[in-house]
């Protein structure tokens, strides 16, 4: 059996097909599988059980660039075509069936609406996977000799980044001598052009408790630290929803994007938002790229209290 799978090129929408992949993978065991991604979120897909190809999707300016790309497997015939892309490309090939995700703007979670697209009974909570090579990359930065409080303080866009000063101050407040990671050291994760954001938290703490996740490690190697974190704490990225695939304690702050939709997916989520909704806080296209951030808002009371309010439900379910 073949298994054509092509995925989003953001990390965070990639993550969050990873379920339905998962449930491919399972349900068609030993089934050889391609998959086509975009250049930032293709390593993550680098593990994925019966991987026969990994096609890099570099976006062009104009649309033949998906025949460019899909003529390597063109004259494969397919069992199975998941296309979260809706790409007219896919229809093209030769398959028994395919299925192709599309959006709308009803109140519903993403990886509940992939999981429509194959008539699961459940959502397909994301799941990514690991190699040696990645663990051991994990091992050498993030040993487990105690806990780690996870923050995520950067964005791929300006206005969904809560303040860095109020990073530090929920930090601070969480790792005290009377918070619930008195002990534990600070994991501090982003994109390597995003350290210049986060410098300020970086060095708010004694440097032999932090530990800094930026460049110099491949992205699966990321989440194999996450993995050995305990909570997580971080604005809307691709990193929170990673962070919800490893499966620790995750609370995700939004503001000028939709949580109905992007919340961080798992029992062990939670997400604290600004006041105002998505609706009166999301600019005009033209402006998105001038504004600043708009997480103003979110007190760093509200978001310790929402921290606090995780660590208990998920501490009590342990």
């Amino acid at each position: 059996m073949r298994i054509l799978f092509v995925t989003s090129t953001r990390i965070g929408d990639a993550v969050l097909s990873t379920g339905l992949l998962d449930h491919l993978v399972r349900a068609h065991h030993g089934a050889a599988i391609t998959i086509v991604s975009g250049p930032l979120a293709a390593p993550l897909f680098e593990s994925v059980p019966g991987l026969e190809r990994l096609i890099v999707l570099a976006k062009k300016r104009y649309p033949p660039h998906w025949l460019e790309v899909l003529r390597q497997p063109i004259g494969t015939y397919w069992d199975i075509i998941v296309d979260i892309r809706r790409a007219a490309a896919t229809m093209a090939l030769m398959r028994k069936r395919r299925y192709a995700y599309y959006t709308d703007r009803s109140p519903i979670h993403r990886v509940v609406k992939l999981s429509q697209l194959l008539d699961l009974d459940d959502p397909a909570a994301p799941r990514l996977w690991t190699g040696a090579s990645h663990e051991y990359e994990a091992s050498t930065l993030v040993p487990q000799d105690g806990p780690v409080l996870a923050i995520g303080p950067t964005a791929n866009w300006p206005c969904k980044e809560w303040a860095v000063e109020n990073f530090i101050e929920l930090a601070r407040r969480l790792t005290a001598a009377d918070g619930p990671f008195s002990e534990a050291r600070i994991m501090v994760l982003g994109a390597p052009n995003e350290r210049d954001t986060a410098l300020p938290l970086l060095e708010a703490f004694d440097p032999s408790r932090v530990i800094e996740i930026f460049g110099g490690i491949s992205l699966l190697g990321a989440f194999a630290c996450l993995k050995r974190a305990d909570f997580y704490v971080g604005n809307d990225s691709g990193l929170m929803h990673m962070a919800a695939a490893a499966g620790i304690p995750i609370l995700g702050l939004f503001g000028p994007t939709q949580d109905a939709h992007y919340a961080p997916f798992g029992d062990k989520c939670a997400v604290v938002r600004t006041p105002e909704a998505y609706e009166d806080l999301v600019p005009p296209r033209e402006l998105t790229r001038k504004l600043g951030s708009l997480m103003g808002g979110l007190t760093v009371d509200k978001v310790e209290a929402a921290a606090l309010d995780l660590l208990a439900r998920t501490r009590g379910s342990a």
